[in-house]
């Protein structure tokens, strides 16, 4: 299992060079963590001990270029893989997630350097060249139990971010947060917190986890939806409108369709995998405005287009426009918008022009895995496999995309501006009138090639429209 010193042989070569000066380098961290959980760590985290912080860096000059970050505390970074750094201890002097005076001490004791670590499973030590394991509080025991505790309940509130870290860490790893934990993160306030750290752990959650509803459901239990994100409180006590759901609350499908999301989109690219998770999380976010009992059972007209207002907020709190140059925030906008268009078509058979029209305001790829994503939510494990919602409609919808092109985007227009200034005609209001009208003819699969749509142009010119 220790495979590290095979990986990262400049790591081995500094731990060498450390106890030649009579120090010690030690692996913490998450590579540490990972490693004892079977997953190869892709960087590392050095801490050297028994070197002063002068003769430190005189020996990583040695390797050529290193480069020196942090503010409060100089890490020193070898190629894209290693950081090295001495042992350090962190005061709280003031408000936010800065307000800290960090000073390093290559004479700390292993417990003592452990000690301003957040949970016990990144608390864990690892000698660098004979893979001695130092443990002192225990993280090994946690993490065969499947378990997150705090190291220390005295530092643990200092970083408020650590409890947002608690529900990303339990949903990547399918732990448990001990109840001693789950109190003190209840108690923590959150607010201080700036939008990008929210959104990093965020992104972890949905990304890097299997089952992402373990730890949206810990935003429940630790507090941070009732101070974050009001959006998912609100979807707490409201009835789901559709019988087979056992306990009846929208947050708990809501929970089931972000599972199924992560299934869905690890073909997609980044910006587009962080869209769809997002769209599955808000495309119920209207219910809370419009649920109603009639007719005999819980109903929630018109809860897509509801649900736009609380998407544009709950993104407000991520900060979330684009990513990698690609509009997310406007795509989750329409997903939320159009979530339920897909059964719709399954319905009601509409032409190959309402899908054409469609994709000029939503990829239907993405809202294919939404939609599919929010049918196949809707399996509780009471209910008998074989009357599983298959998501018939959704996969029916997609096919239709796809043999009329249209999956991610919608027909590129035929004739354009440069076509009728060959006709003769000078740019004016007209262009985009005559432009539109082709083009709705083409949407409609009338016109399919450019001699048409020239010639319909000539009439439309010709008629003076």
């Amino acid at each position: 299992m220790y495979f590290m010193r095979n990986v990262n042989k400049k790591m081995t070569e500094l731990a060498e060079i450390v106890k030649q000066n009579g120090g010690r380098a030690m692996l913490v961290g998450g590579c540490v963590r990972d490693e004892l959980m079977g997953v190869e760590p892709k960087d590392w985290d050095l801490e050297i001990y028994g070197v002063e912080p002068q003769r430190l860096r005189e020996i990583l000059d040695s390797f050529g270029k290193v480069d020196a970050v942090g503010e409060a505390f100089t890490v020193y970074k070898i190629g894209n893989d290693l950081d090295v750094a001495l042992p350090r201890r962190e005061r709280k002097t003031g408000k936010g997630h800065k307000g800290f005076v960090v000073e390093g001490d290559p004479q700390m004791s292993f417990a003592e350097a452990a000690r301003r670590r957040d949970f016990t499973v990144n608390a864990i030590m690892q000698d660098a060249l004979t893979g001695e394991i130092i443990d002192p509080y225990d993280g090994r025991a946690d993490i065969a139990n499947k378990i997150l505790r705090v190291v220390s309940s005295d530092t643990f509130a200092e970083d408020s971010l650590r409890v947002l870290r608690a529900a990303q860490f339990a949903a990547r790893f399918g732990f448990a947060i001990d109840e001693e934990t789950i109190e003190i993160c209840r108690a923590i306030d959150l607010t201080d917190l700036p939008k990008e750290r929210i959104w990093g752990e965020f992104e972890k959650l949905l990304l890097k986890s299997e089952k992402p509803s373990i730890g949206l459901k810990y935003f429940y239990e630790l507090n941070i939806a009732a101070q974050l994100f009001p959006e998912l409180v609100a979807l707490q006590g409201v009835p789901q409108e559709a019988e087979w759901h056992p306990e009846g609350n929208v947050d708990v499908h809501t929970l089931m369709v972000v599972d199924e999301a992560a299934k869905l989109i690890g073909d997609l690219p980044y910006a587009k995998q962080i869209t769809v998770m997002l769209a599955a999380i808000a495309h119920d976010f209207g219910k809370p405005a419009t649920t109603q009992f009639f007719d005999g059972r819980w109903r929630s007209h018109a809860h897509d287009e509801a649900g736009v207002a609380p998407t544009v907020s709950f993104l407000d709190t991520l900060g979330i426009f684009t990513l990698d140059g690609y509009d997310v925030r406007a795509q989750i906008v329409q997903l939320v918008r159009y979530h339920l268009l897909p059964g719709m078509f399954y319905k009601s058979q509409p032409g190959d022009g309402a899908f054409r029209r469609l994709a000029r305001k939503v990829e239907p790829d993405l809202l294919y895995r939404v939609a599919k994503a929010d049918s196949l939510g809707r399996n509780p494990d009471w209910l008998p496999r074989e009357k599983w919602f298959k998501a018939e409609a959704q996969e029916w919808f997609i096919e239709r995309a796809r043999s009329l092109k249209v999956e991610t985007e919608a027909p590129q227009p035929i004739l354009m501006g440069r076509h009728l200034i060959d006709l003769g005609l000078k740019p004016s209001a007209q262009f985009k009138k005559i432009l539109d009208a082709v083009y709705e003819k083409q949407l409609d699969g009338q016109i399919t090639e450019l001699k048409a749509a020239i010639e319909e142009a000539k009439k439309l010119i010709e008629n003076g429209d």
